[in-house]
């Protein structure tokens, strides 16, 4: 499958998505635009659950945010590089999706895996928009494509955002989203080790953060993003 998206979320793990940028897909979809997910790893190195049953639980989530697709690239977790066959590997999804605007993970975090995708998916961003890079997909070629934006997710590490996007009337969507994912966060009847995604007070940290970014615009409830470099502003009076 191939077509033309809006907005393609590239991120490491499943549940990235959902922690970091959920509300912002759920505004986007509600508002006509077209969203696509990209797994880079099926999560297998996490603490709790399985490669497995977190590949159920991302498939749930996706149908309750109204993404188009969710899709794996299959990179080992914990270990994928940056070389030249995994931005090839990245280049196909860009190629073959044309998002206008990427999401990916935050540009440093407590997680080695979310900083490294995030130069990955920046890199491969470019790449795919050099014409003499060749990439195929089901013996097809690719022809070439650069999304004009790539924005970072704010994850675990407060970064001050470059911009906030009020999620206010999706809040409780994104929660029920992220909770498809049980066999990652708290559960009392679990006998797995503890995690730091696991603890009681994980949706607590989440919704303070959340509530922290809607601050910064004065609403309720916001996700913050980055972006290398200054944004390009049209309309000066636009902003609000």
């Amino acid at each position: 499958m191939s077509m033309d998206v809006d907005i393609l979320c590239i991120t490491a793990h499943p549940d990235d998505v959902e922690i970091s940028m959920a509300g912002t897909v759920l505004k986007h979809v509600a508002q006509g635009r077209k969203v696509g997910m990209v797994d880079l790893t099926r999560g297998e190195l996490g603490t709790r659950g399985s490669a497995e049953i977190r590949s159920k639980e991302a498939e749930e989530a996706r149908k309750l945010l109204g993404a188009e697709f969710r899709e794996q690239v299959g990179l080992a977790d914990g270990f994928f590089d940056i070389d030249r066959a995994t931005l090839e590997q990245v280049i196909i999804p860009i190629r073959r999706f044309r998002p206008k605007l990427v999401l990916t993970n935050a540009l440093e975090d407590r997680h080695p895996d979310h900083g490294r995708a995030a130069s990955l998916v920046a890199r491969a961003a470019f790449l795919s928009g050099l014409r003499r890079i060749s990439v195929e997909h089901d013996g097809t070629e690719l022809p070439a494509w650069r999304p004009g934006r790539v924005l970072h997710a704010i994850q675990d590490h407060w970064a001050a955002p470059d911009l906030v996007i009020d999620i206010g009337p999706f809040w409780e969507k994104k929660m029920e989203a992220l909770r498809c994912f049980g066999s990652q966060f708290h559960d009392p009847r679990s006998n797995e080790p503890s995690s730091p995604i696991s603890t009681p007070d994980f949706f607590p940290f989440l919704e303070g953060r959340a509530r922290e970014m809607g601050r910064l615009i004065q609403v309720t409830f916001g996700e913050g993003f980055q972006h290398s470099g200054p944004l390009p502003v049209e309309d000066l009076l636009a902003f609000g």
